[in-house]
């Protein structure tokens, strides 16, 4: 018979590989979306999508695919094969986030969506993100920057960030609200302070931008920062799996 100091050293052994974890396992979080969330060329330094900085929040385990693009809505996403090219990788238990509007809603642009096709779209990329068994995140469309005389901060987006409320609501999936954190950071840092935020540069003080630049819409690094701390913090107060692979700090 096994003597009983042989048991006690196989339970010891036992608790020390229990006590090293198993590794988790390895996922990518696809980020889809417009200019906001996008990466930026060089040459377009130093506006920053708040993708970019996402991508450092996450251990060893997490791959962030930013696949966001400039000027995109939820229909051109899908005319140009980008969905696709996500769909076809996808794997359970990875994520996608999913944040459009600042296309769709303007009616001069070609990628103009109404109102019901925008929700239409919205349900598709929900869906089909289901169907492979990942996790569909919905985030509305992040503030531009606008204040009102009185300094009050003013919604841009309302529409379109409620359409994006409401899918996330009857399709029961996590949202995101960006848009709303995002006008009550700009509230508090105010009108001027705000400006810290965009991609705002005198005549000359740039060489992509040798004109200037006041951009309302557009983040610098900093910017892109904070709008990327703003979602890390909703992912930890959804309880999201993902927040516990958020790199400790």
């Amino acid at each position: 018979m096994p003597s009983k100091h042989l048991n006690a050293g196989a339970f010891l052994c036992l608790i020390m590989l229990m006590s090293f974890g198993i590794p988790a396992k390895k996922i990518k979080v696809y980020l889809v979306g417009d200019s906001t969330m996008s990466i930026k060329q060089t040459d377009k330094y130093p506006e920053t999508g708040w993708g970019m900085p996402f991508v450092y929040f996450f251990d060893e385990s997490v791959t962030v695919e930013n696949r966001a693009q400039n000027g995109r809505s939820t229909k051109s996403f899908i005319a140009e094969g980008r969905w696709k090219s996500v769909t076809d990788n996808l794997k359970s238990g990875d994520y996608v986030f999913i944040q459009f509007g600042h296309n769709d809603e303007v009616k001069t642009k070609k990628t103009y969506t109404t109102e019901a096709e925008f929700k239409s779209y919205l349900g598709k990329y929900v869906k089909e993100t289901l169907n492979a068994g990942a996790f569909p995140i919905l985030i509305t469309p992040v503030a531009r920057r606008s204040f009102d005389a009185a300094g009050k901060v003013l919604e841009t987006h309302q529409v379109y960030s409620e359409i994006v409320r409401t899918t996330a609501h009857e399709m029961n999936v996590p949202l995101i609200d960006l848009d709303r954190e995002s006008m009550l950071l700009l509230q508090k840092m105010g009108v001027e302070n705000s400006n810290l935020l965009f991609n705002k540069l005198e005549p000359g003080q740039n060489p992509n931008y040798p004109s200037g630049k006041d951009d309302n819409t557009h983040f610098n690094e900093y910017g892109a920062r904070r709008m990327a701390e703003l979602v890390l913090l909703e992912i930890k107060k959804l309880n999201l799996e993902l927040a516990g692979r958020i790199v400790k700090r």
